[in-house]
């Protein structure tokens, strides 16, 4: 058993003995729903308040609108009743570090993990790696307010999203922990 597991399931263990929330119902509480980064700085719970039951969080790398994060919106709103969505990216993303093509680069010559430097990303190691990375566009960010206008856009846009949810977009500060906000993105959102 590593560490991390074992970890992971004493925390469990301590959790479930505590544990008084199994009647909290389906749907979240506040219906609303968040799309944000995966980047383990960001606690949605804590920078907007939130307890067990409250919202739906989603997350991927960078907090972007992808074919999944909006699927999983849809379902939050058609099957779970949320009524307004927050895309929320935030500053020092690992997304803004490389391209495409450099994930591509990097994923065609090794699958281990990759390093960064002063000159950029490198592997540290030979092969195998794989060509599957270049059909894979990997969402990768060059301006953080622009990125959640787009996806906000993207989420409005699209044909299964109905018109009369608003989508509010908002860059988390990772130095401060405050919500800033996009206005466009939240206009576009209306």
């Amino acid at each position: 058993m590593t560490k991390i597991l074992n970890e992971v399931l004493i925390a469990n263990r301590e959790y479930v003995a505590n544990f008084d929330k199994g009647d909290l119902p389906m749907p979240p509480g506040r219906r609303f729903a968040i799309l944000t980064c995966m980047d383990a700085r960001l606690d949605p719970a804590k920078y907007a308040g939130l307890s067990e039951g409250d919202a739906h969080v989603i997350r991927n790398a960078g907090g972007r609108a992808s074919d999944d994060a909006i699927r999983s919106l849809v379902i939050s709103y058609k099957l779970l009743g949320t009524r307004e969505w927050f895309v929320i990216h935030h500053t020092n993303c690992g997304m803004e570090t490389f391209t495409d093509e450099i994930m591509r680069d990097l994923l065609g010559s090794s699958l281990k993990t990759a390093s960064i430097d002063e000159n950029g990303w490198h592997d540290c190691c030979e092969g195998p790696g794989s060509a599957e990375a270049k059909y894979i566009d990997w969402l990768t960010i060059k301006d953080q307010a622009q990125s959640v206008l787009e996806d906000v856009v993207r989420i409005k846009s699209h044909p299964l999203v109905p018109s009369d949810i608003p989508v509010y977009g908002y860059i988390y500060d990772v130095k401060s922990g405050q919500l800033i906000e996009v206005p466009e993105a939240t206009a576009a959102g209306k």
